[in-house]
């Protein structure tokens, strides 16, 4: 009998995993993770970005776990030494109309206490990136890029050293609720025995969910790819850090950017197309029965019917490496399509609900038998560490 068991080993069911350990040591905790390793899916086509707050609704769930879990990660990270590097990004407005939202983003940044941001002026943005083009931008120096998968190996490692346990290739498969207790059941026939389900499943959390409370889930988890280019060696130049433009208020998404990776290179991207299967990393990846669960969710119909055009113009990103490149040229003209190498994608696990409302927070549902982390989009890299201790705060306060 565990005390707890934790469903997903990407950064998030790690992070939570270690807290608990390290607040209280006696508990019998166990982790289970469907594949061989850990962060295999959204953890580990992570674009590594330590982000800073700037985007998110002051007093947000979002905002307030992403300023604590900043800190938090940045002392793990000396303590444990991970490499990580806050070479700080710029973001950048490149029309009349951007510029009220931009403000705005700078303002959000300030309540969120980023009182280090500064606005750019054209010039100001030329001697940070001296390739982009932007009327005006914001100079965010808390900004830094990190490897999360190490970051996701070295929380594995503290939790075991711990006591903690797991247990790789044990996807669950169904969830047996008794009085006191439930029983996990894993494709591999064990069935494990705990007090208490913490649900950190990414884009299984809702499959997961239900399991443990098939009534009350008024969510789905719709997949959407973000596909990447890398550019080529000899236009390195073009990028010194990370370079955004001012994001849509209407997506839960940041549009094309500029990355400087950790461990070297430029990744260009991504876009936001839906995908055809949830750990569909291929344009041409296909789940029949994954693809009908979305299109048969009323929410992910009006989300659809609402912004198509938007749906369709990121499809033609996808399959069009011109269209792409001039998306890239927004922010600066000099590149060119010859510049451009496909590189990774990543899928999304984006929480919408039944009314369409595509979740731009972190939602976490309780019932007596577990807790289900439901959507936990980014920053859930950077915010994991206070993730885990929000998620832990609540376990604890059952035991």
């Amino acid at each position: 009998m565990y005390d707890i068991t934790i469903v997903g080993g990407g950064i998030v069911g790690l992070a939570t995993a270690l807290r608990l350990k390290e607040q209280k040591a006696s508990l019998k905790i166990l982790l289970l993770e469907k594949e061989n390793e850990v962060a295999k899916h959204q953890t580990g086509h992570n674009s590594g970005v330590i982000h800073s707050g700037l985007y998110y609704k002051p007093g947000s769930l979002k905002a307030t776990n992403c300023i604590r879990g900043y800190q938090m990660l940045i002392d793990f990270c000396n303590r444990e030494g991970v490499h990580y590097d806050l070479c700080g990004k710029i973001v950048v407005a490149t029309s009349e109309n951007q510029s009220p939202l931009l403000r705005n983003l700078f303002e959000r940044g300030n309540q969120n206490g980023l009182i280090k941001n500064r606005m750019l002026s054209q010039g100001e943005i030329r001697e940070i990136e001296p390739h982009v083009a932007g009327l005006e931008g914001i100079w965010v120096p808390y900004t830094g890029i990190i490897d999360y998968k190490t970051v996701s190996e070295k929380y594995a490692e503290c939790f075991q050293k711990l006591g903690g346990k797991i247990q790789f290739g044990e996807k669950v498969i169904d969830i047996r609720n008794r009085n006191s207790h439930s029983e996990v059941v894993s494709a591999t026939g064990k069935i494990f025995e705990t007090k208490l389900i913490v649900n950190c499943a990414g884009l299984y959390s809702d499959k997961v969910a239900q399991l443990t409370q098939p009534e009350n889930i008024k969510v789905r988890i719709i997949p959407f790819r973000g596909e990447y280019y890398k550019i080529k060696p000899e236009k390195h130049h073009l990028v010194k850090n990370l370079i955004y433009p001012v994001p849509d208020p209407n997506f839960p998404f940041l549009g094309v950017h500029f990355t400087r990776m950790i461990e070297g290179g430029i990744e260009a991207g991504p876009n936001a197309v839906f995908a055809f299967r949830r750990e569909g990393y291929d344009k041409l990846d296909f789940n029949a029965s994954e693809l009908m669960e979305s299109l048969a969710w009323p929410g992910f119909r009006k989300v659809a019917m609402k912004y198509w055009r938007t749906g369709m113009g990121e499809y033609y990103r996808s399959f069009s490496k011109a269209a792409f490149t001039k998306a890239l040229q927004g922010l600066i003209p000099e590149i060119q399509s010859d510049d451009l190498i496909p590189g990774g994608a990543g899928v999304r696990a984006q929480a919408c609900d039944y009314d369409g409302g595509l979740l731009d927070d972190f939602s976490i549902i309780e019932n007596k038998h577990a807790i289900n982390v439901c959507n936990a989009p980014s920053p859930a890299a950077t915010s994991s560490l206070s993730i885990g201790q929000t998620i832990s705060e609540r376990v604890l306060a059952r035991m």
